[in-house]
């Protein structure tokens, strides 16, 4: 029976979406699927969970209403949410779901709700940055 790491593989590959670099000893992933706008995700295994993650963008040097704004819109993501890295200095998007019982399904609709994301804020979130 193939590790857990291996089975995301698997499924990353079934989906068609392209592992750009691999760690295997951090059992850890990077992809892109350009046709949903998800660019650098990095797909890590962390037992007993699977970290999504994407750098969205640098938080700009006067945020104004950038957080407010990002909880406001996490509560429409339906999977994973934005996040700050642990010195605010970064914007990304997260999302974990459980080893133990990880389908297919589920991983797709945790990447696919990174392109809606990206795709229904990103230009509000570009805006942010230009400030």
């Amino acid at each position: 029976m193939p590790g857990k790491f291996d089975l995301v593989k698997q499924y990353l590959f079934e989906m068609e979406i392209p592992i750009v670099s691999e760690d295997q000893a951090e059992e850890l992933v990077v992809v892109d699927d350009e046709n949903n706008g998800v660019k650098n995700l990095v797909i890590d295994c962390e037992e007993p969970i699977l970290v999504l993650e994407q750098i969205i963008m640098k938080v700009p040097h006067d945020p104004g209403n950038l957080f407010k704004r990002l909880l406001q819109m996490n509560r429409d993501l339906v999977h994973g949410a934005f996040v700050l890295n642990e010195n605010a200095e970064l914007l990304l998007f997260r999302d974990t779901l459980q080893l133990e019982n990880l389908d297919r399904n589920e991983l797709e609709a945790s990447i696919h709700a990174l392109g809606l994301a990206l795709a229904e804020y990103s230009s509000e979130l570009l805006s942010y940055a230009k400030k």
